[in-house]
């Protein structure tokens, strides 16, 4: 039996066509284009499209992964999980009206910590762009980066709901 190395391309009886993402001793790890990622035995019932020999590649689905992971957070305006700090969870926040005849608002905490973070990831996102656009100049940028920085200064109120300081909103430094 001879054995595929990563980025062979086999048609799998069950799962139809894939390439193989990593290898160990007793599965290939292939990701199917209508399936998605499965392991499947090393005999398993396939056919082989195209070879590739196991020393030609030496890249790992981990390697693969991690490396999508980064171009992913690169380039979109998601980011990693922000914990919300532990006295806040399961909490609610509670918008009281001036007027007695209008009932309260109640919003989970969670709900409106996720929408804070997307916020900031949002700012964080449009600064990224700012910063490597080929359509501003160098001054256009600084005022752009100034006023990003005051909105964030804006925002520190709402530094209470992190768990990690490092998560934090931090605007103009006083002097």
């Amino acid at each position: 039996m001879q054995l595929l190395g990563i980025g062979s391309r086999i048609n799998h009886s069950e799962y139809g066509k894939g390439v193989v993402t990593n290898v160990t001793s007793k599965h290939y790890w292939v990701t199917f284009m209508d399936n998605g990622l499965e392991t499947i035995d090393l005999n398993s019932n396939f056919e082989v499209i195209e070879a590739v020999e196991d020393e030609v590649d030496t890249i790992s689905f981990s390697e693969v992964e991690q490396s999508l992971i980064s171009i992913l957070k690169r380039w979109s305006d998601a980011s990693a999980i922000t914990p919300i700090a532990d006295k806040w969870k399961g909490g609610n926040l509670v918008l009281k009206p001036g007027d007695a005849n209008l009932s309260d608002k109640e919003i989970p905490m969670d709900t409106f910590f996720h929408k804070i973070v997307m916020v900031r990831d949002r700012i964080r996102v449009m600064e990224q762009k700012i910063n490597s656009s080929n359509n501003l100049d160098d001054l256009e940028k600084v005022d752009l980066q100034q006023y990003i920085t005051r909105i964030y200064g804006s925002l520190t109120t709402f530094n209470v709901l992190f768990k990690n300081q490092s998560d934090n909103f931090v605007g103009e430094k006083t002097k």
